[in-house]
């Protein structure tokens, strides 16, 4: 995991977790909050604390479906508690965050997310795009209206079209993925997905060295990029033997 403020910004309103002892499951979160000074990272810290208390106690018999459910009443959860928040503090009027979340098994993951931070999946197949952009330019880019390239320099390539705890109500979009021994989960803000190519992850995560040496490449390739915005990464690769510890920030 890396969390790193950028060479502009002046403060970092992403916030992530990862625990990794939840009766056999690992969660992995991360969250890029929206709305200014102190409230987008109001917006993302709330969030992030409240997914992580909800699932803290998973029963380690869910199924995947049931796992899935779980994970998204958990946002909804977090949805109501950033609104509630910002109806009650005038000065984050206005105030969200994008999520995207995971929880991870030995043989697959279920996934839930709204915004335009992302979860890859590596494997030896390469890297693959497990979520969809809730923004403008992706909604352009899928009706024609502009290429990818374009996208990538588009004036308002950071608008999104959905976030957490901006509305009472909010659609989450779900997910699930198979995994094997070896295969890495990669979620990021798009302060990282914004600045490194797709070809680049790849050439990182292909690398033999550690999997936080391969995360701090990432971020540093990020930042290299001119890193004009907060960049958070969180990766799980799947062994063999438990992992143990947590980790919030």
């Amino acid at each position: 995991m890396k969390s790193h403020v950028g060479r502009v910004r002046q403060v970092n309103e992403d916030y992530f977790a990862c625990i990794a002892d939840l009766n056999g499951r690992v969660l992995a979160v991360v969250a890029d909050g929206m709305g200014g000074h102190q409230a987008g990272d109001i917006a993302s810290r709330l969030a992030v604390e409240r997914i992580v208390k909800e699932l803290r106690h998973l029963d380690g018999e869910l199924s995947d479906e049931d796992a899935r459910e779980r994970l998204m009443d958990a946002l909804l959860m977090a949805n109501e508690e950033v609104y509630q928040y910002a109806q009650q503090h005038p000065e984050c009027s206005g105030m969200g965050t994008t999520i995207v979340a995971a929880l991870l098994g030995e043989t697959g993951g279920v996934t839930a997310h709204i915004g335009d931070s992302r979860l890859y999946h590596f494997n030896a197949d390469g890297l693959q795009l497990k979520t969809e952009d809730h923004s403008l330019v992706h909604e352009l880019m899928k009706s024609g209206q502009i290429t990818a390239e374009e996208a990538s320099v588009h004036p308002q390539r950071n608008v999104l079209m959905r976030a957490l705890g901006t509305e009472p109500d909010v659609r989450i979009d779900l997910g699930q993925f198979n995994w094997s021994e070896g295969d890495v989960v990669l979620l990021c803000s798009d302060g990282l997905s914004n600045k490194v190519d797709h070809s680049v992850m790849v050439e990182w995560l292909k690398r033999p060295v550690s999997l936080q040496a391969q995360v701090d490449g990432l971020v540093e390739h990020a930042l290299d990029a001119g890193g004009e915005d907060n960049i958070t990464l969180v990766a799980v690769r799947n062994k063999p033997k438990p992992v143990t510890g947590n980790r919030e920030g």
